[in-house]
């Protein structure tokens, strides 16, 4: 899960062009709402099962209230991963800790099934799930608007343009869900209660057997270099049509703003 700016509040960027995420309010990115929604629905149907959910997350020390939402919603325990050299790291940094970090968890408990959602609400980029896949040796099931499992296998339907496609997998895999695959539930009072007293872990890059030079903003491969903030809007136009001349004014309105 991804801990992001709240996009209803100011963002702004730091020195070095890269996100605030630390003088900003901020929240559990909405689209990974739906990624532990199905990690609930899969332990649920499984009624029996010994299944553990477990929330990951990285980011400052903020992004603790992301894994905290997910301990409202249900989920089983948490992990927070925070580390001042991870600031600034692109998809390739992003995706090794939270390999590095998940093969931690899976040392300790096993894991059959990576949940992540379709894409993050601040960069958009849809490709750490498959990243993931890549570096723990996984098979990837992405884009996932259904989902359906029994026993070890899983089906999804993927929606594209004018099609659909259903794909079967054996777990364990990583599995990305779409916003259209379940409406999220809302932590209920009782699930508020019960998460202050879940497990709830703060790890470092050594932790994970990394050091600082694998990640952070001096070995991504994409840098900002760059940023302009957003003009104040400005009072509109208003066209008037006293003498039958408005039509006229709005279509050189039109054609000076390259319209039409």
């Amino acid at each position: 899960m991804k801990y992001v700016p709240d996009a209803t509040a100011d963002r702004k960027f730091e020195d070095d062009n890269t996100v605030d995420r630390v003088g900003v309010d901020g929240l559990l990115s909405e689209l990974d709402e739906y990624a532990v929604e199905q990690a609930l629905q899969f332990r649920e149907k499984r009624e029996g099962e010994e299944i553990t959910v477990t929330a990951l997350t990285i980011g400052p020390e903020k992004a603790v209230d992301a894994v905290r939402k997910a301990l409202q919603m249900g989920a089983d325990s948490g992990v927070h991963v925070v580390d001042d050299a991870i600031a600034g790291s692109d998809y390739l940094g992003t995706s090794l800790v939270l390999a590095k970090a998940v093969e931690k968890i899976k040392a300790d408990a096993g894991v059959d099934l990576v949940v992540c959602g379709m894409a993050s609400t601040d960069a958009s980029g849809s490709v750490v799930p498959a990243m993931l896949a890549e570096r723990l040796g996984m098979p990837q099931v992405t884009l996932a608007s259904v989902v359906e499992s029994q026993g070890d296998q899983v089906r999804i339907k993927r929606d594209n343009e004018g099609s659909t496609e259903v794909i079967g997998a054996t777990l364990p895999i990583v599995l990305s869900v779409t916003d259209q695959s379940g409406e999220a539930r809302y932590p209920s009072f009782k699930g508020i209660m019960a998460a202050k007293k879940k497990p709830l872990e703060t790890w470092s890059l050594s932790d994970l057997g990394l050091d600082a030079d694998q990640v952070g903003l001096s070995v991504a491969y994409s840098q900002v270099e760059d940023t302009t903030a957003r003009p104040p809007r400005t009072a509109g136009e208003i066209v008037t049509d006293e003498d039958g001349s408005g039509a006229g004014a709005l279509v050189d309105f039109l054609a000076s703003k390259k319209f039409i």
